[in-house]
């Protein structure tokens, strides 16, 4: 195999730890002699070892000389595991390739440092640093920013509506369409919505997929007067993976009542009376959440665009239009009063989701 083959197998590799290996990257590693794959590795949370000490454990006396295809810059400092480099410097492998730094300060090029210290080749390869980044693009922000990424996820018309003013009865989006909606769940270590969502559908928020997780997906509930039922699909279903954001006005009462159904409950006040989006991103940044995916309603999405913490949409677009004045917006609220004012994207990808459906990616331009 070819260098570029190597790294693309050990991409595919670091691709099996997908949802598996949070509040850690996903990191994939294979070891070869003369193009010749040797061992490979991949990272889950529960399994511990590193991708890099999966490889060499599976290679035994055979790392020595050989060539390491890595995903993620190897650690260099003590946390779960020792580090990755002293154990690659003791198997005696000749050279690493990384495909990206890691943004991990405790790392940050020093792990490839300390590998040539001790004479061995190590060096990045720029080639493949935009998908390993991409690969692991919550990590990466969860290191730079200390808050999970916020995906903010719809459905809409070509008009931009999400919900008609009355019968609501149906989906917008296609089966296919709902299908990958899942596998962005499955990605995510925590999903947001608000209580008129809930009240209206009684909503699961689950992870749909029925693949393994690291950690349970966290279902949240914006409610600020603690209105949720005692008697909904999110409560009878909570199993320690519930939280519900209120505000300090909340009956306390109400409160007692869903913590003892194992529900987290945490004040967040905005002024206005509302649930504060920023103390929530906040909340699970502290938390170790690498990332978080809205589904909510109009007014939902316009509080977390408008606070600043949405990092990234992802619209699903169906051919329809809805039209009319009293058809809910992908986002309500105030908005913006100016074109000049306007929330602004960047990084604009589209997706064939079918022949007649597509969704747009894109970042939100920030400071």
């Amino acid at each position: 195999m070819t260098p570029r083959e190597l790294m693309r197998l050990a991409l595919d590799q670091a691709r099996l730890g997908e949802a598996l290996a949070s509040p850690n990257p996903m990191v994939g590693a294979v070891l070869a002699r003369d193009g010749q794959v040797i061992a490979t590795g991949f990272h889950t949370w529960e399994r511990k070892a590193h991708a890099e000490i999966a490889a060499l454990e599976q290679a035994g006396g055979d790392a020595r000389g050989a060539d390491l295809y890595v995903t993620l810059e190897p650690c260099c400092h003590t946390g779960r595991t020792g580090p990755c480099t002293g154990a690659l410097i003791e198997a005696g492998v000749a050279r690493v390739v990384a495909a990206m730094h890691d943004p991990n300060p405790l790392v940050s090029g020093k792990g490839l440092a300390e590998l040539r210290a001790a004479g061995i080749e190590a060096s990045v390869d720029p080639e493949f640093t935009a998908e390993a980044e991409k690969l692991n693009e919550d990590f990466v922000h969860y290191m730079r920013t200390g808050r999970p990424l916020v995906t903010l996820k719809a459905a809409v018309t070509l008009d931009g509506k999400i919900a008609a003013p009355d019968d609501n009865q149906g989906w917008i989006t296609s089966d296919r369409a709902r299908a990958h909606v899942q596998t962005l769940r499955h990605r995510s270590d925590s999903i947001c919505t608000g209580i008129g969502t809930l009240l209206a559908d009684d909503c699961l928020l689950s992870d749909r997929t029925t693949k393994p997780r690291a950690r349970p997906l966290l279902r949240i509930v914006l409610d600020s007067q603690l209105r949720i039922p005692l008697t909904s699909r999110m409560v009878e279903t909570c199993h320690s993976d519930v939280l519900v954001v209120t505000t300090s006005r909340a009956p306390a009462d109400r409160r007692r009542a869903l913590e003892a159904r194992g529900i987290q409950v945490i004040a967040a006040d905005h002024p206005g009376g509302r649930t504060d989006p920023r103390q929530l991103v906040d909340h699970l940044g502290r938390e170790r959440y690498l990332s978080l995916m809205i589904e909510g309603g109009s007014r939902v999405n316009w509080a977390f665009l408008e606070s600043a913490v949405v990092d990234r949409i992802f619209f699903y677009y169906a051919p329809k239009i809805l039209g009319g004045t009293r058809s809910l917006p992908v986002a309500g609220g105030t908005g913006r009063s100016s074109r000049a004012d306007a929330i602004r994207f960047r990084g604009v990808t589209l997706h064939s989701i079918t022949t007649e459906e597509f969704a747009v990616e894109a970042y939100l331009e920030k400071p």
